[in-house]
């Protein structure tokens, strides 16, 4: 049977989440469809956060969910958003449990997924003492030997940025560096050591990282590590919709979470490379007030 909400939230991160909290006080009949496998539940904490650093991103999930529980008219559902059919007003959305659900607007909060990098040892110590972000966990890495698994444009940007934190870094490729001759003379200028041969083998020791091996034969002590990740959205149903991708594969929005496509918004990682919880549940907001906004606008031209 076919539930009618005014939102259909797909995805319970903190994007997803920062906008129900503000429709449902806003008094919007909402569904928040969650399959609760989110990006982060590989770390231990989340930063950056105001008045919640530190915290561990089941922790913050389940206070927020405790929190949005006081506005009745929001509802969770615990599963996975399958199709999407309809448009603007009448969006039908079916689930893997075989729910329906009819709503008027729908916000993806679906977040990005780590495609898994073929490094032997990598699973095991991300989140642990192998991280993406320098932002969120450079605080933990500081002064420390680290490694950086990046190559081209992305080895250059992370060894600036990570200079903040520490003085002692290395550049592994993880095969050929994919840079131009200036950039390897920049690096080689502020004595950043780069080998570009394949990694082998992470070692590691209950999840704490104390060396790289590379095919050649090299072995780099360090305690810690970054890499550039490999991402896809966590759904492909904002494509099928047809809203616009970027090259990085998120969805394109304005300034407030809209798309391409009338009554369809996305935020947080699925709509922006800035990879931040509090980025995220900011972007929410701002959709939710838009989205609000135009439910208003709309009741008010009919009642007119």
């Amino acid at each position: 049977m076919k539930q009618l909400m005014d939102v259909a939230i797909i995805g319970g991160g903190p994007a997803g989440m920062s906008a129900a909290l503000v429709l449902g006080r806003a008094r919007k009949k909402v569904i928040v469809i969650d399959e609760e496998r989110p990006r982060n539940r590989v770390t231990q904490e989340s930063h950056g956060f105001l008045t919640r650093d530190g915290i561990k991103p089941s922790e913050l999930r389940q206070i927020a969910r405790e929190q949005i529980s006081v506005y009745p008219s929001v509802q969770f559902e615990n599963d996975t958003a399958v199709a999407v059919t309809g448009s603007d007003g009448e969006f039908i959305i079916s689930t893997a449990k075989g729910l329906t659900f009819g709503a008027k607007k729908l916000l993806f909060a679906v977040g990005m997924k780590d495609i898994p990098l073929a490094i032997e040892g990598l699973t095991d110590v991300y989140g642990k003492s192998a991280f993406v972000c320098p932002y969120c966990d450079g605080w933990e890495m500081r002064d420390r030997k680290l490694v950086i698994i990046a190559n081209g444009d992305s080895a250059l940007h992370f060894a600036k940025t990570i200079a903040g934190w520490t003085s002692q870094y290395t550049i592994c490729t993880d095969g050929p560096d994919e840079m131009t001759n200036e950039q390897r003379e920049e690096l080689r200028r502020h004595d950043v050591p780069v080998y570009a041969s394949k990694i082998q083998r992470i070692e590691a020791e209950n999840g704490n990282v104390h060396q790289v091996v590379l095919e050649d034969g090299s072995m780099i002590a360090c305690g810690g590590i970054f890499f550039v990740p490999k991402l896809v959205i966590g759904s492909d149903l904002p494509q099928a919709l047809g809203c616009e991708m970027t090259e990085a594969g998120a969805v394109v929005v304005d300034d407030v979470g809209k798309t391409a496509v009338p009554g369809i918004y996305s935020a947080g990682d699925a709509a922006s490379p800035k990879y931040q919880v509090v980025t995220a549940a900011s972007m929410g907001s701002m959709a939710a007030i838009s989205i609000n906004s135009e439910l208003l606008g709309e009741s008010w031209s009919e009642r007119g």
